[in-house]
């Protein structure tokens, strides 16, 4: 075998193929030295290029630093594989995600969940981690005009608290009252204000960020939540999406949306009195949503992929 042509099989079998240095000296039926010259050879004499290049700016440690920088939060990026569908990057975003929340909650705590896909999806990647005398509390309540929602966040519930051997406490209220003043009688009653108080003792937060026009649809927008005149209203009034089912601009407004005087879930106001708010999303249509709802700062830790991050960050730095 010419040296050429030996030094060529060397250096594809270990540079390409991920071969040991045994395995090639077997296979070209040489010694473990010869080959150790032979791809020495191959890189003397062009037939192998080794370039080391500088992270790219997209890279996920230099988005963390920007995102950190721009918003004032801990920002988790994840790297996602290249062309991978908006599921696929939901599914590895959730499997960090849930992850981070199996450290972060432990025993005596309280943890704040509010329903929809992202956290459904959340939910599914949760292990096994035992705590004592923790609970785990609905934020907003589920049912809508077509149907009790009960079922639906009563099983995500359940799911997250027993992943954690922790309590659950439910919230059989409407996503949204038909009347403020309905709402103001609720919020008046023993069982409600007990579930309220159990709110306000949350630890961590957990949820997405819905947007009208998402890929993935979230579930405030595609279950009945809502009627085709409210979300006529909401989208007349600039509205991109919410958090925990409470409406908000990209730039963060969201006292005045009337809708959210009927809505049972907490506010950005009531989210920041949390010590820890745990905000996940995947996609590149949730974008303005999850820039208004940085700029409501409702969040404290942001897990997202890379493209979502790198998107965010552009719109965020985009001229009016």
């Amino acid at each position: 075998m010419m040296q050429d042509e030996a030094a060529f099989r060397a250096a594809t079998m270990y540079y390409l193929q991920n071969q040991t240095m045994d395995v090639i000296a077997r296979t070209l039926q040489v010694s473990r030295s010869t080959v150790s010259r032979l791809i020495a050879h191959a890189r003397d004499v062009g037939m192998v290029r080794i370039a080391v290049e500088q992270p790219s700016s997209r890279s996920g440690q230099y988005l963390g630093h920007q995102l950190a920088a721009t918003f004032g939060i801990r920002a988790h990026v994840v790297p996602v594989r290249p062309r991978s569908t908006e599921l696929q990057r939901l599914d590895q975003v959730a499997a960090v995600a849930a992850n981070l929340l199996g450290q972060w909650f432990t025993s005596n705590m309280v943890l704040g969940v509010a329903w929809g896909t992202t956290v459904s999806a959340i939910a599914g990647h949760l292990r096994k981690v035992p705590t004592t005398g923790s609970t785990v509390v609905q934020l907003n309540g589920a049912a809508n005009t077509y149907a009790s929602g009960i079922t639906y966040a009563s099983d995500l519930i359940g799911a997250i608290a027993e992943n954690f051997d922790a309590t659950s406490q439910h919230f059989p209220v409407p996503a949204f009252f038909d009347h403020a003043e309905t709402k103001t009688l609720m919020w008046r009653e023993r069982s409600v204000q007990r579930v309220l108080e159990m709110q306000r003792r949350v630890d961590i937060a957990l949820f997405g960020v819905g947007a009208l026009t998402a890929e993935v649809p979230s579930h405030v927008y595609s279950a009945g939540y809502l009627t085709d005149r409210e979300l006529a209203v909401i989208t007349s009034d600039g509205v991109v999406g919410d958090v925990c089912t409470v409406f908000h601009r990209e730039d963060g407004s969201y006292s005045d949306v009337e809708i959210n005087s009927r809505a049972t879930g907490p506010s950005p106001r009531e989210l920041r009195r949390f010590a820890r708010r745990m905000c996940v999303v995947v996609g590149d249509r949730k974008v303005p949503a999850l820039l208004g709802a940085l700029r409501a700062r409702v969040a404290t830790d942001l897990i997202l992929d890379e493209e979502t991050a790198g998107k965010l960050l552009e719109r965020a730095n985009a001229r009016p």
